[in-house]
């Protein structure tokens, strides 16, 4: 089920200019983006990746993780395939990595899945498994059925998307959990983004709705980055909740070794004193 594609404007020659995020990825004709899921069509730009769901399970919330953001529930939750980063310690690369077209769900399907598991203790719909924003249309059609339904939307992003999206999106947005997924932009460069960027949308995104923060903790990697992080992330509030997720051989880094646990406890006390909410997972 193709869409025509938001945010993005014609070029020469047939070429599209998406406009979704900091890439901005000149398109041609029958190419796509960096993402893989928005495509030039005879010099259109289309959401090719609408309503193509890799995924769907009714989780606990503090699995997205959101420790502080109606604690107990249940959320349904559902993602696509790609992403316009490229982590090479992705946890979750079969999704990721991956391109699809099946199976497809309408924005309606997915409301009424989310309307029938209320009495398992549902309150929405997350967008998550993969990178739920590069599915903008997508994600914002369901958004605006899942409010009208009286339901919460969530979503579990890189943050790495331009401002003016964004901002349009916010409104149906009631929770967030943002990856961090390091404090320097020489570690961002290696994944293809930009420090800048996600902590704007950090900035941005608190002001309109309840935020956690993660940050994947890789040895020799960005072990050395928590301090500040937590540091920023306290100037904006020190209520934050800071999840610290341990890291697990994956992907390109599949010769590593994980996370040592002495490293995560050692790095909660560092963040704990700018932060009064900081967890460790996947210990």
């Amino acid at each position: 089920m193709n869409k025509k594609a938001m945010f993005w404007e014609a070029e020469e020659r047939g070429y599209a200019r998406c406009g979704l995020c900091p890439h901005r990825c000149s398109i041609a004709e029958n190419s796509t983006g960096l993402c893989g899921v928005r495509e030039n069509n005879g010099g259109e730009l289309m959401a090719v990746g609408y309503g193509v769901v890799s995924s769907v399970a009714l989780d606990p919330i503090e699995k997205k993780p959101l420790y502080m953001f109606h604690p107990g529930k249940r959320i349904l939750s559902i993602g696509g395939f790609g992403c316009n980063l490229r982590c090479p310690f992705c946890q979750n690369y079969k999704i990721s990595m991956a391109n699809s077209k099946e199976p497809v769900y309408s924005p309606d399907e997915i409301t009424a899945l989310a309307q029938r598991t209320v009495p398992e203790g549902n309150i929405g719909v997350a967008y998550t498994y993969n990178e739920p924003l590069i599915g903008y249309e997508f994600v914002t059609d369901c958004a605006g059925l899942i409010h009208s339904a009286g339901l919460s939307n969530i979503l579990v992003t890189n943050g790495y998307i331009n401002k003016k999206p964004l901002e349009a999106l916010l409104p149906l947005v009631d929770a967030m959990n943002i990856d961090l997924k390091g404090f320097n932009e020489g570690f961002y460069k290696k994944l293809g983004g930009m420090l800048e960027t996600v902590k704007e949308t950090i900035a941005l995104s608190y002001r309109h709705c309840h935020v956690e923060i993660t940050t994947l903790v890789i040895p020799d990697e960005n072990e050395n980055d928590i301090e500040e992080a937590a540091k920023w992330i306290s100037s904006i509030d020190p209520d934050i909740p800071y999840h610290l997720s341990r890291f697990f051989p994956r992907y390109r880094y599949s010769d590593r070794k994980p996370t040592p646990p002495d490293t995560m406890y050692r790095l909660r006390t560092t963040a704990e004193k700018y932060l009064r909410n900081v967890f460790i997972g996947n210990m």
